[in-house]
């Protein structure tokens, strides 16, 4: 009866979820490796048991949860049971979702099938999603507040400004639409990246050329040209990247040593040990201290007194990653950050 069950036994091991089944006698016949390791027991052990002792379960008040259940002893007409948190014996909380099996309507339970997970991740996900709400609600406020603001100013009281004072306030109104952009964009590159749908158009690119271009973009945005250096070292191999998400990465990496840095920030672009191409963006502050460097990378971290989303470099490293390339961070040589990206060479077949 447990054969077709184990032949299918590698496709259920795929499976994020924990899975158990069992057969009409209540005897486990699969329990995926997920379920394995939530439980931390073996699967080979846990085959030929009661299904009660490999899955004690326990409801919040302290009840045997499958005593109250009765998936074999109950009402013929139950389907399962909708998910529901429940306790383990040493106190970890799963949620838990049942099904009973039957041959026809009103037919003794054939199979038992219990999926579960950790509550944890869960709680996790959950708590991404109101970070995520609050992050987009906080960004958003204060430029639409002041577009609003400036914009009902001009409609009742246009005729008391002068022309200077208009221009001035349609230049903010107009650098805060662009902030709101940029937050948008940023959101949906998160969705793409976790998603895994980034689309790449890959093509030969000169990465110093984009790096020098990245800097003249903040000069021209009211920065110092001598708040920059860019360094190219010997002859580049070919590369083929996305240009756009080449750019979108020397930004973030550049605006991140701006915000965070001090002195110039140095963007040193040469060829990789091996084959591939080396950006590194560096600065004079203080630098990343070796606690939180594997948390930077995390979407929404942020370092305590600077603002910003908290996506910059969450996004950087999806946009590497997706390129087959990576990144980290380390002490820049002189003091401050380094941020290195690693791009490998690749050969025209492989652009797409």
């Amino acid at each position: 009866m447990a054969g077709p069950v184990e032949a299918e036994k590698t496709a259920f091991d795929l499976l994020p979820d924990g899975l158990l089944i069992a057969d009409d006698a209540g005897r486990v016949v699969l329990l995926n490796e997920m379920g394995a390791r939530l439980l931390q027991c073996s699967a080979d052990a846990a085959l030929g048991r009661d299904f009660r002792s490999v899955l004690p379960l326990v409801d919040t008040a302290g009840r045997d949860w499958w005593a109250c259940c009765s998936p074999y002893t109950g009402p013929a007409i139950r389907k399962g049971h909708p998910e529901r948190r429940l306790l383990l014996p040493d106190g970890r909380e799963l949620l838990v979702t049942a099904r009973f099996v039957r041959e026809a309507r009103g037919a003794p339970v054939s199979r038992l099938v219990v999926s579960f997970r950790a509550a944890a991740a869960r709680e996790r996900a959950e708590r991404d999603r109101a970070e995520l709400i609050s992050t987009v609600a906080h960004e958003l406020r204060s430029p639409l507040t002041s577009v609003k603001g400036f914009t009902a100013t001009l409609l009742h009281k246009w005729d008391r400004f002068t022309d200077e004072q208009r221009k001035l306030m349609l230049e903010t109104v107009n650098a805060d639409a662009d902030r709101v952009t940029r937050l948008i964009g940023e959101l949906l590159d998160v969705s793409r990246i976790d998603a895994d749908r980034l689309e790449l158009h890959r093509q030969v690119v000169d990465v110093g050329a984009a790096a020098a271009r990245v800097v003249a973009g903040r000069v021209a945005a009211g920065e110092s040209p001598q708040r920059f250096s860019v360094i190219v070292d010997g002859e580049l191999p070919e590369v083929w990247l996305d240009p756009d998400k080449l750019d979108q990465v020397l930004a973030n990496l550049v605006d991140n040593a701006i915000r965070h840095g001090r002195g110039t920030v140095t963007v040193h672009v040469a060829p990789a040990p091996g084959e591939g191409v080396d950006i590194t963006v560096t600065d004079q502050g203080d630098g990343v201290p070796p606690e939180v460097r594997p948390l930077i990378f995390r979407r929404f971290w942020r370092a305590g007194r600077y603002g910003g989303t908290g996506l910059g470099l969450y996004i950087v490293k999806g946009l590497v990653e997706a390129h087959g390339g990576t990144v980290w961070v380390d002490d820049a040589p002189g003091g401050g950050a380094l941020f290195r990206v690693r791009f490998p060479a690749c050969t025209p077949p492989f652009a797409r």
